[in-house]
């Protein structure tokens, strides 16, 4: 199932978590545990030990992470090691990317001077293909810069979503809305990511800027509850996006030392509020018009 299928049929929820957080195997069941709660894509961090787009919540996923053993081999083995059939999204930092596959030397290049030659983000992104990702977010990635990337996706078939802030206009939104491809990520609100309490006011002008545009429009930053998830697709979203909230389920449970079975059913439960809400708030807007 390609990205955009995931959005045919009804809003798509799309949640988050930070791949190994807090173990490998702990994170295989709370990933796995997400799609019985009714996700239809979900994004995988793949942690960087700088991750500017992100809150504190998020932040300290990434250590855990990271602290437990993930890197860029492991993460493909997670990737394969998982029992789900949703698409699956990359997230990560562009440097990982890039520097992949200039790991070993039998994967780098020498110019005539000697001088190593990156590879650039091609060998990544045919790995993750091989193993089974659809497509890719990369926060630090600017769309005048993603040429490269954008070109090995193409050559693999995965998609590139970028993320939509309250304040892209103008010629900066076309250049990033003819790079995207599968859905484009609607920042709610400005800043890093974290749960929050309510919804912002800025999601409606954000979706309503993007109207012309030919692509589903996945709204996330601060989504938490199934009424914030009935509210924002009533809006006009075609699908939320939810990490926060998700990650602070799996902290709470490493620092009571709750078993994984007990973190991955309240995960579970979590994910089906979400979707109902994602699918109560569709309910309320005028049916969508069909894509060609």
């Amino acid at each position: 199932m390609s990205l955009e299928d995931a959005f045919a049929d009804g809003p798509a929820f799309v949640p988050y978590l930070a791949a190994g957080d807090p173990d490998y195997e702990s994170s295989l069941k709370y990933v796995e545990a997400l799609e019985r709660g009714g996700a239809d894509v979900i994004e995988l961090g793949l942690p960087f030990s700088e991750p500017i787009a992100e809150g504190p919540t998020i932040q300290n996923a990434v250590v855990r992470s990271l602290e437990g053993g993930m890197t860029p081999t492991r993460f493909f083995e997670f990737v394969e090691d998982l029992d789900v059939s949703v698409p699956l999204v990359c997230m990560t930092y562009y440097n990982l990317i890039y520097r992949y596959g200039d790991e070993s030397e039998a994967q780098r290049a020498s110019n005539t001077s000697g001088e190593t030659v990156s590879n650039g983000p091609r060998p990544f992104v045919e790995k993750a293909a091989e193993v089974g990702i659809e497509g890719f977010v990369v926060p630090d990635l600017p769309a005048e810069e993603a040429d490269p990337l954008r070109e090995a996706c193409d050559e693999f078939g995965l998609d590139l979503v970028f993320i939509v802030a309250p304040t892209t206009r103008g010629e900066r939104l076309d250049r990033i809305m003819e790079q995207v491809s599968g859905y484009v990520y609607v920042q709610a609100r400005l800043g890093t990511t974290g749960a929050q309490s309510s919804v912002s006011d800025q999601t409606g002008s954000s979706l309503e800027r993007l109207t012309d545009y030919d692509v589903p429009k996945a709204v996330g930053f601060g989504i938490s509850s199934g009424d914030h998830a009935e509210r924002i697709v009533a809006s006009g979203a075609d699908g939320i996006i939810v990490g926060s909230a998700l990650v602070d389920i799996v902290a709470e449970g490493h620092e009571n030392g709750d078993d994984a079975e007990t973190v991955a059913d309240r995960l579970e439960t979590l994910a089906r509020e979400l979707k109902d809400g994602a699918v109560a708030g569709a309910s309320q807007r005028p049916p969508h018009p069909e894509r060609t």
